[in-house]
């Protein structure tokens, strides 16, 4: 069999493997090696299987992930995230749709200190949802807007998956995060648009709400010092140059930790459960990181990449087409992988695609972490819209809160069409 063939049974066995919910890092693994020792033989194989584990984690880039983990576990457990939404409800609720404008301003907010996608929208939502049923939203505008919300999480730095792509293709964290903040505050502004859409549609499904002083929203906001404090330190830090991507979180985490224990609100307790939580999802993820890395191999030593490359050329997509097909492809993805399984997954094919058709890396790397975001609220799978129903499943369904994200599902096809758009400025 030749080395194409093998890296195409290889490929759809990956799949297969995913689909029967075999955890990704393990299914890299798996294949990977297998497809490696049919290609190349057993001690290759081990050879590599020795070897990739040490070069492919041994980096001082991807240590940066458990520290801005560490960072948003510490602050998660000190309670520094806690009023976020608070804040952003005294400012925001003048406004038609107020809270779940609030609700989208305080995710971002979360997703300063914590990256995540899933922590953001639950933390979150556990505050906002039961505010807007008691003020009479519409259920589902009101679980929908939290489910959104969080995949801002993966905008806005410290972004996991704006990470490892920066360390797959070699690109400039600095430069993902600064566009990752730009994106994600796009993503805001879209998402705040879709309210008011559905506001001016029908006023009924979003009820006004009394407005609150001067004297309270600046009360509020002082509340929350702490949490602005760390996140104008980090972010300042890196994009004012003075730290690096690791540094920025390693500061990160510390001055959570000094913020906590001077605030008497992290116990030992809190913090050692911080640092196991920070130790299992760093695991979690450089096990991904290896069998990413084996795969790599894999798709370089079959020439599946090549055979892919040479397949679009003999089709005749221009860029935009290209683009679009790709699009469609993570869309597709999304629908049924978690994000970080769907980037290590098809990076190896699409990156030098990519490359070869002059499209900027940076500007790539910005719109597939959108894509995959979009996933988090797509139907059938749609992590976040379950861990919305888990937090409110006593009064709202499953479909409900599905039928909820659809403006904000629109409101993220006009974001990527303006990126495709604008793409000539990267």
């Amino acid at each position: 069999m030749d080395p194409v063939t093998i890296g195409l049974f290889c490929l759809v066995g990956l799949l297969v493997l995913i689909s029967a919910r075999v955890p990704i890092g393990v299914s890299l693994l798996v294949v990977s090696f297998v497809g490696i020792y049919a290609i190349a033989g057993f001690r290759p194989a081990m050879s590599m299987l020795s070897t990739i584990p040490y070069s492919a984690s041994a980096s001082w880039t991807l240590s940066s992930i458990p520290m801005f983990l560490l960072m948003g576990y510490i602050a998660y457990h000190s309670g520094l995230t806690k009023g976020l939404f608070e804040a952003a409800r005294v400012w925001w609720s003048w406004l038609p749709g107020g809270l779940a404008i609030a609700s989208l301003a305080g995710a971002s907010g979360f997703a300063a200190v914590s990256g995540s996608s899933v922590a953001c929208s639950a933390a979150i939502g556990r505050i906002a949802i039961p505010e807007m049923k008691q003020n009479n939203y519409d259920l589902r505008i009101a679980t929908g807007s939290v489910a959104a919300g969080g995949t801002i999480g993966a905008l806005i730095p410290p972004s996991i998956i704006l990470i490892l792509f920066g360390i797959q293709s070699n690109t400039s964290i600095h430069a993902l995060f600064l566009g990752g903040l730009i994106i994600g505050l796009a993503s805001l502004a879209f998402y705040i648009a879709a309210v008011l859409f559905v506001w001016w549609r029908n006023p009924e499904r979003l009820p006004m709400v009394q407005p609150y002083t001067m004297g309270d929203r600046w009360k509020k906001t002082l509340e929350i010092w702490p949490v602005l404090l760390l996140i104008v330190a980090v972010l300042g830090g890196l994009f004012g140059g003075l730290f690096t991507a690791t540094e920025a979180g390693a500061f990160g985490a510390f001055t959570a930790m000094l913020l906590g224990f001077a605030r008497r609100s992290l116990s030992w307790d809190g913090f050692k459960e911080s640092l196991v939580d920070t130790i299992l999802s760093s695991g979690a993820l450089f096990i991904i990181a290896i069998g990413a890395g084996l795969f790599t191999r894999l798709v370089a030593m079959s020439g599946l990449s090549r055979e892919v490359g040479m397949f679009v050329e003999a089709m005749g997509l221009g860029t935009t087409e290209l683009l679009l097909m790709v699009i469609v492809i993570y869309l597709c993805l999304g629908m049924f992988l978690e994000p970080i399984g769907a980037l290590l997954l098809t990076l190896p094919l699409f990156l030098p695609l990519m490359q070869t058709h002059g499209v900027d890396t940076i500007w790539f790397g910005l719109l597939v972490a959108k894509l995959l975001e979009i996933g988090m609220i797509t139907p059938p799978v749609g992590l976040n819209v379950f861990v919305i129903h888990s937090v409110a499943r006593d009064f709202v369904k499953l479909e409900q809160i599905f039928a909820g994200i659809l403006p904000f599902l629109a409101a993220d096809l006009l974001l990527v069409l303006a990126m495709l758009v604008t793409r000539g400025l990267f």
